[in-house]
């Protein structure tokens, strides 16, 4: 589990089919072999560690849900140690689990804070409300306004310095992650849907 707090912002050092290696420093510090890192919002296991970067194994699954796919070496990367008993939970709950991706279609600034709106499919944007969290590229946030078809998150200039939300372009896709309470609650009462 997660809160959505990047802690840094790695880089990509190689991403070939089934493999990524992620050059960093903090998130490696009080870190064991087979600990979670969520990159971009997707929780990988550990799998090699080197001074200064880790070694992730990437599933078929993981990539076909995910952006994961589409990074290259030199890429900016959102990066978050798992949560440990006892931490505060700052964000929300983020489980690392990447339901879709969407696309970011805008940055507009506003005063101090930047404006982003993300196209996002039906099944994530059925759970997205204003005022509730959202999770992306791994980054819990709150939600400004939606639409049938996308949600803005106002971004403060701490977010913006680090995570790689304002490095991105308008088309470039995101991996989105709903509240995970709002699903359960669903699931819960009666006529639920079992997804």
């Amino acid at each position: 589990m997660f809160t959505g707090i990047i802690e840094e912002v790695g880089t990509v050092n190689e991403a070939e089919r089934g493999r990524l290696v992620i050059g960093c420093r903090k998130v490696l510090r009080g870190t064991n072999l087979g600990d979670s890192i969520a990159i971009n919002g997707v929780d990988l296991t550990v799998a090699l560690m080197e001074e200064d970067s880790f070694l992730a194994n990437v599933m078929p699954e993981t990539y076909r849900r995910s952006n994961l796919g589409q990074l290259k070496p030199g890429d900016p990367v959102n990066l978050e140690r798992a949560l440990q008993v006892g931490d505060r939970l700052s964000g929300h709950i983020v489980r690392g689990v990447v339901e879709a991706t969407g696309a970011l279609l805008s940055l507009t600034p506003e005063e101090d804070a930047v404006v982003a709106r993300y196209a996002a499919p039906p099944e994530i944007l059925r759970y997205v409300v204003v005022k509730g969290p959202v999770a992306i590229d791994g980054v819990s946030l709150t939600v400004i306004a939606r639409d049938e078809a996308s949600f803005s998150v106002s971004l403060v200039r701490y977010t913006m310095e680090n995570t790689n939300l304002t490095r991105k372009q308008a088309g470039d896709a995101v991996n989105l992650e709903s509240d995970i309470i709002a699903r359960y609650v669903e699931q819960l009462l009666p006529g639920g849907r079992d997804s």
